[in-house]
């Protein structure tokens, strides 16, 4: 557990504070670096152990974007200080750049993007689970708890939904708005698209779990004390079924994030220039690309490590229950 909690903290740290971590803004262009590889950090000068530098990298092939590093030119890395773009945690000076991921083909640093872009499916994750989870929780707490036609309706309406195929149900909603939406307004869609597939499911668990507990001793003094229905349903029974919900949208997390990389892979999701990991990982799709330039896989590693460390958790949270 101490693993997964810890990528996600480190994950959650780079959402929140950005524009301090990242070196650069996220849409900043050096056209003269495209495809630059790599910025090597060294701690060692002349055999001996010095504060850590960088060197300037000369474009020596502009064709093929073959550097050279030009260990002539030495610029020592600064912590904790005021650039031209803010406060940074990490910089240095001119001539030399710290790309610690490479450049895309635009000259944008890859690191500085991938910072910026995990506010995209760490809030996407969030805002799904919290939305998808509500209204499966109070759907299906509301249907198990009422019973009889009510119950049966509902119960064929989440049938319905659980039998389309999900990701195309999710490209066809998709298609449903313009593909010129805003930034901010594509975010608010993709949330809304999760929210709209995934709450079957939790609805369908909840239920079965309300119609057990709608019998417990509880619930019967309860609604012989005169409570209404409503708060029979949020004060008693899902109370019960909050363990479940913690550690189901704990597994569910990964899924919101891979729904939201997908469709910015595809150019449904976020527009540039603000960065996704998905619409980065969109550039590594060239084998040509991805072979000359392997660093344009990190959004992919990202991806990875974060739905891994979700998994983990999960996982644990659910070996914890059974024991």
């Amino acid at each position: 557990m101490k693993f997964s909690l810890t990528i996600i903290t480190i994950f959650l740290l780079m959402a929140l504070f950005a524009p301090f971590i990242a070196p650069y803004p996220y849409d900043l262009q050096n056209r003269k670096a495209p495809y630059h590889p790599p910025t090597r950090v060294h701690i060692f000068k002349d055999g001996s152990l010095t504060f850590p530098y960088v060197n300037l990298y000369r474009l020596k092939d502009p064709i093929f974007k073959v550097y050279e590093e030009d260990v002539s030119v030495s610029c020592r890395l600064e912590f904790f200080t005021h650039t031209t773009y803010g406060f940074k945690l990490l910089s240095t000076r001119e001539p030399c750049h710290v790309y610690l991921l490479g450049t895309d083909q635009l000259g944008r640093d890859v690191f500085s993007r991938i910072v910026y872009g995990a506010r995209v499916p760490l809030s996407v994750g969030f805002m799904g689970v919290l939305v998808t989870f509500t209204v499966g929780a109070l759907v299906g707490g509301f249907s198990g708890y009422m019973g009889g036609k009510v119950d049966a309706f509902i119960m064929r309406l989440v049938e319905v939904l659980l039998a389309i195929p999900t990701f195309y149900l999710m490209l066809a909603l998709r298609s449903i708005f313009p593909i010129t939406m805003e930034s901010f307004e594509v975010f608010l869609m993709v949330i809304f698209i999760i929210s709209f597939l995934g709450w079957a499911s939790i609805a369908r668990v909840v239920r079965g779990m309300a119609l057990s507990i709608r019998e417990k001793e509880f619930v019967l003094a309860a609604k012989t004390y005169g409570a209404g229905h409503l708060r029979i349903i949020v004060k008693h029974i899902l109370p019960n079924t909050y363990y479940y919900l913690i550690v189901s949208a704990t597994l569910s997390f990964p899924a919101y994030v891979l729904a939201e990389s997908s469709l910015s892979f595809l150019g449904l999701g976020v527009q540039e220039p603000f960065p996704s990991w998905g619409n980065m990982l969109a550039y590594a799709k060239n084998i040509t690309v991805l072979t000359n330039y392997p660093w344009l896989l990190s959004p992919g590693v990202a991806i990875f490590l974060l739905v891994l460390a979700f998994n983990l958790l999960g996982d644990e949270l659910l070996r914890r229950n059974r024991v």
